[in-house]
């Protein structure tokens, strides 16, 4: 654990931190694109399938997915990113010491975001406990450590609302994902795109905002993707049964099964009705 210069998007902000702990490798500023994503403790199913579904989109690009560790959405962001290759940054609101970090659930989720490359940071002393106050105060970190925010779902008054509310402040893109009028959750969402955020429907609104084309994302999908991974990808244009993609490949089912199988845990693909469908 290490004391680290504050990063250059928290200077911007008016109060930013006087000193910032880290455990793990904080990634380089210059090289990638930060996107804090914040959402309900008390998700929906819908919430948890859009958090997984935007975020599986982002696979292969620059892009560093920062969240607050918290139960509910943020851990569906941090997990996701995990299973996708993507590097994770979790912003807790305790000090790092394993002995105090919050929510105690989630402490083995914290050493895979470190193992995997990623880090948690927090302006809090090593063993300082988790209050009420610290919660919204790490949320400004947050909004300010990113290019841009994205609310997948919120109650109207929340603390997702009021970091949400933090990016405009400090001049940050905002993204919300639109919900059913009916639901609770999706309230809050919704206010934010009557008010001017941007609403997301497609991980590539989020990459046209960073200014990422599709001329850049064959090379950088080439990291994820193993040769044979990548060619049921692409017959997978159309869904295609288990027995076609073999024959198509020249690859015996029982090989395919297994390749089929891990691909799916990857959520790469799924399979519906008897074919196999591209995700």
């Amino acid at each position: 654990m290490e004391q680290s210069n504050i990063p250059q998007l928290l200077r911007e902000i008016p109060d930013p931190p006087q000193q910032l702990y880290i455990r793990g490798t904080f990634p380089n500023e210059h090289d990638y694109k930060f996107l804090t994503v914040i959402g309900s403790r008390k998700f929906s199913t819908y919430g948890k399938q859009v958090c997984e579904h935007l975020i599986r989109g982002l696979a292969g690009y620059p892009i560093i997915i920062v969240s607050g560790l918290a139960l509910g959405i943020d851990s569906i962001a941090h997990q996701t990113a995990l299973d996708n290759h993507l590097t994770t940054i979790a912003v807790p609101g305790s000090g790092l010491d394993d002995s105090v970090l919050y929510p105690a659930s989630n402490r083995g989720l914290a050493q895979s975001i470190i193992q995997a490359g990623g880090c948690l940071v927090s302006e809090y002393e090593p063993t300082f406990k988790a209050t009420n106050w610290s919660f919204p105060k790490r949320n400004r970190i947050m909004a300010g450590l990113s290019h841009a925010i994205l609310v997948i779902e919120a109650e109207n008054i929340s603390g997702t609302r009021i970091t949400a509310r933090l990016a405009t402040d400090y001049n940050r893109e905002v993204f919300a994902v639109p919900g059913s009028i009916f639901s609770p959750g999706s309230e809050g969402t919704n206010e934010l795109i009557r008010e001017g955020a941007t609403p997301v429907t497609h991980a590539h609104d989020i990459l046209d905002f960073f200014g990422f084309s599709k001329d850049t994302e064959a090379p950088l999908q080439e990291l994820i993707l193993s040769p044979e991974e990548r060619a049921v990808m692409e017959l997978l244009i159309a869904p295609m049964t288990r027995n076609n993609i073999a024959e198509q490949l020249g690859m015996s089912v029982i090989k395919l099964n297994i390749l089929l199988s891990s691909m799916e845990i990857k959520g790469l693909i799924k399979e519906e009705l008897g074919k196999m469908y591209r995700l």
